[in-house]
């Protein structure tokens, strides 16, 4: 948990920046890469997600070291040659499960918050997922195991291997050569980003795109089929924890109507969209069949509703780093309530960017632990170490939430509109 929050606080502010300098690099070229919501809905998604991983929050069923300890075959030293070939076994992992992640209706639940942005650009790499709390694919790694790569060179590799995916998403850099024919590039990855038919469940490679050309995925980027991006039925909401189970809920509900045993048991590892015939006739859902009639989900606020979203934005990512700095501090406990006051207070500022009464009973719920917690440290976390009269601070901040939630939901509402395709 330490280690990973060391990584995070070295990788978070270089993501931070580089999607600053996309941002002011678009706007000087004319180019609309970023809205305001959906950046602060990428943006809050991405520290959903890194507080699940610090926290630990994922069950996996046969660890990798286990597997390592029982099943090695080899017993390779530690060498350059180690690194590489963990990095590539690594990336031929990724392969395989963001395929059938895409693939395969139930899996599709873990996947569905990174392609859920209506956009295509740096922050919305960051939408990443909570829902994928089990580690289903262990068995991908056994050939590693077997080879004998120690654990620790995968503990190492892995957190570098999910930062490199980082850069490639991106509209600003156009096809790069001959690296074309051995990395994702950009032009590679707005290709896997794309509903157009022409690029659906295609170049799913996370740093070799060898995989795909090996394994028949691969599409390269037209020059008369523009990338429209999103998913086949639009998630409508810049809520990251209602986007990360929308899909399983459509399942449980469609197996549950279903008047087939057979349809209630199948749908799960079915294609991924696949609906029983009675429930599709009975229960319609809204599909993109034509990209080019996409119309993008949006709001509209006030000024003063986006400069408090963007306020929060900030006061949680301080919160969250904060947190990081301090983790061995905690015990596991009290770093899950952290954790669990930050998601809440996401949930309750995201459904306001939607204009929705749930902010209500997630911004008291928060209120609730927020002063709970400061009960049980007699402050907050110790903040008054680092900031003289931060508990201050932070009771301050409970309060003004609350009000500017009761206000913004009664007096300031935003509404939802959509946005024709540009």
């Amino acid at each position: 948990m330490e280690s990973y929050a060391t990584a995070l606080n070295i990788g978070i502010p270089i993501f931070m920046l580089l999607i600053t300098i996309e941002f002011l690099f678009s706007r000087w070229r004319g180019i609309e890469v970023n809205r305001p919501f959906d950046m602060v809905s990428s943006l809050s998604s991405g520290m959903t997600n890194i507080i699940r991983d610090v926290l630990g929050l994922t069950i996996v069923i046969v660890s990798y070291e286990w597997m390592v300890s029982h099943l090695a075959v080899f017993e390779i030293q530690s060498s350059i040659a180690l690194y590489v070939l963990a990095f590539i076994g690594k990336d031929f992992v990724g392969y395989w499960s963001h395929r059938w992640e895409h693939e395969i209706n139930v899996f599709w639940n873990r996947h569905i918050v990174h392609h859920s942005s209506e956009e295509f650009n740096l922050a919305c790499a960051l939408r990443q997922s909570i829902s994928n709390i089990f580690g289903i694919f262990f068995f991908l790694y056994l050939p590693m195991a077997l080879l004998g790569v120690p654990a620790k060179v995968v503990a190492i590799i892995a957190p570098i291997h999910l930062f490199l995916q980082f850069w490639y998403h991106t509209r600003l850099i156009d096809k790069m050569g001959f690296l074309e024919h051995i990395i994702v590039t950009p032009s590679h990855h707005r290709v896997h980003h794309a509903i157009n038919d022409e690029y659906l469940d295609k170049n799913f490679g996370q740093i070799f795109i060898l995989w795909d050309k090996w394994f028949g995925t691969f599409q390269e980027e037209l020059a008369d089929v523009p990338p429209v991006y999103g998913v086949k039925k639009p998630v409508e909401t810049w809520n990251p924890i209602l986007i990360n189970y929308q899909h399983l809920w459509l399942l449980i509900k469609d197996a549950w109507r279903t008047q087939s045993w057979r349809d209630k048991l199948r749908i799960w590892f079915m294609p991924t969209g696949w609906r029983p015939a009675d429930v599709r006739a009975k229960f319609p859902i809204n599909v993109t069949h034509n990209p080019y009639t996409q119309k993008k989900y949006e709001t509209q606020g006030s000024w003063a509703l986006t400069i408090w979203i963007f306020l929060q934005l900030t006061f949680h990512f301080a919160l969250m780093m904060y947190l990081f700095n301090r983790i061995a501090d905690f015990t596991f406990v009290e770093v899950v309530l952290y954790g669990l006051f930050l998601v809440i207070s996401i949930f309750a500022y995201t459904s306001l960017m939607d204009g929705s009464r749930l902010n209500l009973p997630a911004e008291l719920l928060k209120l609730l632990i927020g002063f709970g917690l400061i009960a049980h440290f007699n402050g907050w976390y110790g903040l008054e170490q680092w900031l003289p009269f931060g508990t201050y601070l932070v009771i301050s901040y409970l309060l003004l939430s609350m009000a500017a939630a009761l206000y913004f939901t009664y007096f300031d509402r935003a509404k939802v509109m959509v946005l024709q395709r540009q």
